[in-house]
């Protein structure tokens, strides 16, 4: 690994690096992907990672292309102490929002890790259900946590892996390339076709 990695990934753990200090054995980092589309669910990840885990190229998914993603995706979740998703359906996004869907997520997912974190660090979200475990939320927190980046391609690639099965289903949307994006071929097709069972209504009201 080059030094410049190695320097970039021991800024992205500092915080985790005091709350080991601290000990805290088990951080926890949770994040989210799919809040803004139009169709398909949101996903939450959960992941804790060991102390010493440095993984070469782990960064805010956003900025990792898809295929690096799909690769750490196997090295974070091969690697990881404990790691769960929470999904909700577009049905439950249009019953309770998506911010209320997004926190019923992290505690679905946290309630399927198999080992009790002692501290969790989330991006962005607060006034959530930790199941009592303490917790900081951190705004862009998968840009500057080493283990909310982790969760964050979990999230993105569990995500984008359910949108291409979907869009076997529902090839004239191309979910396969738009993960359900309001992207103008998404759009558009809404327009032409209409709604599937997929699309969230509160979210395609305005094309429809």
């Amino acid at each position: 690994m080059k030094e410049t990695e190695i320097e970039r990934l021991s800024k992205l753990k500092e915080l985790e690096n005091k709350l080991y200090e601290k000990g805290n054995n088990y951080i926890c980092g949770i994040d989210e992907a799919g809040r803004g589309p139009l169709a398909g669910p949101v996903v939450v990840a959960a992941v804790i990672m060991p102390k010493d885990s440095m993984i070469e190229g782990v960064n805010d998914s956003k900025k990792v292309s898809e295929k690096k993603r799909e690769k750490l995706y196997e090295e974070i979740t091969s690697s990881a102490i404990a790691w769960g998703v929470g999904i909700i359906d577009q049905k439950e996004i249009d019953n309770i929002n998506i911010l209320n869907a997004t926190k019923k997520g992290l505690t679905v997912a946290l309630k399927s890790l198999d080992v009790k974190p002692n501290i969790i660090l989330v991006d962005a979200l607060k006034g959530i259900n930790t199941l009592g475990i303490p917790y900081e939320s951190i705004i862009k927190g998968d840009a500057k946590c080493y283990c909310i980046a982790a969760a964050s391609i979990i999230a993105k690639v569990t995500r984008d892996r359910i949108m291409r099965q979907w869009d076997e289903i529902y090839p004239e949307y191309n979910f396969e390339k738009n993960k359900g994006y309001g992207t103008a071929i998404h759009i558009a097709a809404i327009k032409e076709h209409g709604i599937c069972s997929l699309h969230r209504k509160t979210f395609v009201k305005n094309f429809i």
